[in-house]
Order: structure tokens, then sequence, then C-alpha cells
């Protein structure tokens, strides 16, 4: 029997107005569990539980605050089997990944934010001595700038990732003393109702947490203009980032945005091709290529490009692709029938563009149910193709060849996005000359792992703001200055 869930409203558990949709496997097509479908009244409610409870939860002591979030994270991680399944199921992330990257993730960031709770809020500033004018008579001002909760934050969080992501919102949000409205992808949002289950358990109070979830576009239209919301939170595309921003203007709320992404991997004459296929091959062996950071988009150097490409087609074919549950595989599903359709539609529309599948370029025809995608490489692209400038969100990875290293940094930047980019070079000064050239808001020099204290957003269109690490405590909160005469 699929599990049914409720929308969780001011520390209750409630029935939806709209009824429930079919969550689906994407691996095997089967129902997973039925979602609630929220009304816009019920979001409205849930915003108007979190208005009510801030001002209670943002009094509370840093350390109430830090052993609730740990206990949270000792439940979530109590059941960790069992969370890491459902999020298999409805993500169809391969097992690696939903217990690796996306279940012990979202526990490691409550644990995280738990110690973030207790970093200081306050910075003492330098005295300013004071002539005596019109401001009064001559003294010594003292200063502090002390970081206070925004107020109501709405959490809009993407599918990629239904536990680390919704858990990167949420924990920080919490240890400033902010309370939230979360809206989950309607993909896979059964997983952020689990974890509302466990902060629930842990105790947290009526109205700090609410979940209010739909497949309508509606509900997240909701969350976004409800006049109790100060702020909006939200990871997805740009397209519907613009979207929420026009509504964030019009209401003067504080904005959070992670968007899209086209991660440009340079490649150097002198890198190491090894490392460097390694790390683009994450961009198949990652959920399928569907993440913004994935570097995606080749830019070799003309005395590797040839060679990049053999070597990246030769790790394509030891790449296997299938059931998630399967030990080995490597490339499982994408998330629906709808969204493999498009990335197969920009696979054929790279065809008509003058692009050469290398690899790839067909569904698996071994896999009779699913929403399979073959990992694809196109090669000899050029800069005005539309798979060279368009976020595919999937298992595809173009090819650019250049001559010079300026002529490299011109391509990376010759786009719309600047999430992450990726540089590899044998010559480390020539590494960091050119990440500090690249518009980007983060760079890999000769990796593509991260550093979780590192900020994270994007320039151009990938985003406004920054998060991860302290920085996360930094978006969701607001400066506030106190001066006083000495």
């Amino acid at each position: 029997m699929a599990a049914v869930e409720r929308l969780f409203i001011g520390g209750e558990w409630v029935e939806p107005d709209g009824g429930h949709y079919e969550v689906i496997d994407p691996a095997t097509e089967a129902v997973v569990g039925l979602a609630p479908e929220a009304s816009r009244a019920q979001v409205y409610e849930a915003a108007a539980a979190a208005r009510a409870a801030f001002g209670a939860w943002s009094r509370t002591s840093p350390q109430q605050r830090a052993a609730l979030l740990d206990r949270a994270a000792d439940l979530m991680q109590r059941d960790f089997a069992a969370h890491a399944e459902l999020a298999q199921a409805e993500s169809g992330a391969t097992t690696a990944t939903a217990r690796g990257m996306q279940v012990a993730v979202g526990v490691a960031r409550f644990r995280r934010y738990a110690k973030g709770a207790l970093e200081p809020v306050e910075q003492g500033l330098p005295p300013q001595i004071n002539e005596a004018g019109p401001m009064g008579k001559a003294g010594v001002l003292g200063a502090l700038a002390v970081r206070q909760p925004v107020g109501v934050v709405t959490c809009i969080t993407s599918y990629n990732n239904p536990w680390a992501n919704p858990a990167g919102k949420i924990a920080p949000a919490l240890a400033m003393g902010n309370t939230v409205v979360v809206k989950p992808a309607p993909q896979d949002p059964l997983s952020v109702y689990r974890m509302a289950a466990a902060l629930a358990e842990a105790g947290v109070p009526p109205g700090v947490v609410n979940v209010v979830g739909g497949a309508s576009a509606e509900v997240g239209a909701a969350a976004v203009d409800s006049p109790d919301v100060d702020m909006v939170s939200f990871t997805g595309s740009t397209a519907v980032g613009r979207q929420i921003a026009e509504v964030c203007g019009r209401g003067m709320k504080r904005q959070l945005m992670e968007l899209g992404g086209k991660g440009a991997a340079v490649v150097f004459d002198d890198a190491d091709l090894d490392a460097a296929v390694a790390g683009i091959g994450t961009t198949y062996s990652f959920y399928s290529g569907q993440i913004c950071t994935a570097p995606t988009r080749v830019i070799a150097q003309r005395g590797v490009y040839e060679a990049l490409v053999e070597r990246l087609a030769q790790y394509l074919a030891r790449l296997p692709v299938g059931d998630p549950r399967a030990r080995g595989t490597v490339v499982g599903p994408v998330i629906s029938a709808a969204h493999r359709d498009r990335v197969e539609s920009y696979v054929e529309l790279g065809r008509k563009e003058g692009a050469r599948v290398v690899a790839g370029g067909e569904r698996p025809s071994a896999l009779e149910r699913g929403f399979y995608v073959a990992p694809t490489l196109l090669a000899d692209c050029t800069p005005e193709m539309r798979v060279v400038r368009e976020e595919i969100f999937g298992p595809v990875v173009v090819a650019v060849p250049f001559d010079e290293e300026d002529e490299g940094v011109a391509l990376a930047n010759d786009s719309d996005y600047g999430l992450i980019d990726y540089v590899w070079s044998g010559d480390v000064a020539r590494a960091f000359r050119v990440a500090r050239q690249l518009r980007a808001g983060g760079v890999g020099v000769n990796t593509v792992g991260r550093n979780m204290e590192a900020p994270f957003g994007g320039f151009k269109r990938s985003g406004v703001g920054r998060d991860v690490g302290s920085y996360a405590l930094h978006a969701y909160s607001e400066l506030q200055a106190i001066v006083w005469a000495g």
C-alpha cells in the first residue's frame, strides 16, 4: 500500500483541500506514494502559522535551537535506511547517491547548522570620534553589527535532491531564528514530509516548520506572494526564478536564488586527461546529469581535444545504465517521462545543429520501463549552438575546441550562466590565473570536489546570493546596526 501523506501546518498534519496525486518511481514507473495537493488558502494558512510562531521562536536561545536541530538529525539518522529507500524510489537516484549524497548530506547539514546556531551574531566595529556639530556634541560613538532573523522564509526546493537541498534551506533558516514554509518539488516531495516528521518528533514548536506541497504551480505562487512571507529561498530553473524574483521585487521580499548552470570545463594541453575525464564524467555518474553544477560544457585546447573526446567516449562505454537499485549501476533514470523527452529533444537538436554524436544519442533499448536516457557526448560543437548555450539538465556533454588561453576564457564566459566552472591544467599558476577570469560563483581547479564551507551561488542568470557554510547563516539574516554614545 503506497503511503498517503498530509500537509504539515501549524504543528498539525492536515488533509489537503486538493486531494492527492501520484508520485512515480522513475526507474519502474510504479506508484511510490500519494502526495498532498494544497489549496492557496492552505498555503496562506501555513504562512500565517509561521508568522504567528516567529516572535517566540526568534527569541529562543541559540542553544535551544542548536539542541533541536541536533535532535532532528539524530532522528533522521535513526531511520536512515527507510529514508534512503524512499528517496531512491521517488527520485530515481542510485543506491550510493540516495544514501551518501541525499540522506547523509541532509543529516550532516542539520548537524552543521546546529553548530551554526552557536556562531556569533554580533561584530564590534571601531569607535568613531565625532566633532561637535548639528548632530550633537563631541563624543565617541560605539557600534555593533548584529545579525537578526529575516522572518518567515519560504523554501522552494529542487527535485534533484529531496534531502540535501531542503536541509540546506530549513536548517540554517531555523538556526538563525526564522520560521519556514517549505514547498517541496512536486516530483519527489515525500522525503520532505519525512523530514518534517523528524522535526516534529524532535519538538519543533507549532508553526515554526510548515510543509505545503502540490503539483499545481498555484501552490508555489501562493508560497511566494503570501503577505506573511518575508523571504523566498528557491532552487530551480532560471525561468521560474525570474518569475519569483518579479513577485519578490513588488513586495520587497528578500531572495536567495540558486538557478541554472552550464558549467564550463576548460581543459588545457598540459592537463591530466584521466583526471579531467573522471571529473567531466560526473555529469553522467551523478544523478544522470540532473545537477546544476555539472561540467557539461567541455572547452578543450586543440592539442588534447581529440584525445579527450576519445577518452570520454571510452569512459561512457564503461558506464552501466539501468536499475538504480542494482549493484554496480552508475547511471539511473531521469526524473520523469516529460524530462526524458526534453533531454532527448536536445540531443536531436544537437544533431540538426551539426554536432557529432560520439556516444549515446539513442534511448537504451534493453530497458522497457523507466525514464532512461543514454549518456551522450556531442563533439565539434560551436558556441552559437543551443546545446552549448542552454541548460539540458541531463546526461549530455558538449565539446568545443579552442587554441589560445584567452580564447578558452572567452568561450567559457560566453554564457548566460555562471554557477560553477572548472579548469584542468598541469600549470597551477595558469589554472589559478584562468580561474580568476571566469565569471562564475565557483571554480574547481583540477577537481569537481566542493569545500562545504565555501560560498555557493552564481553570477549572471545562475542566481542571487550565496549560501553553504556560514554564508547560509548570513543569507537567512538581516544586518542591524546598533550605535551608542560612549
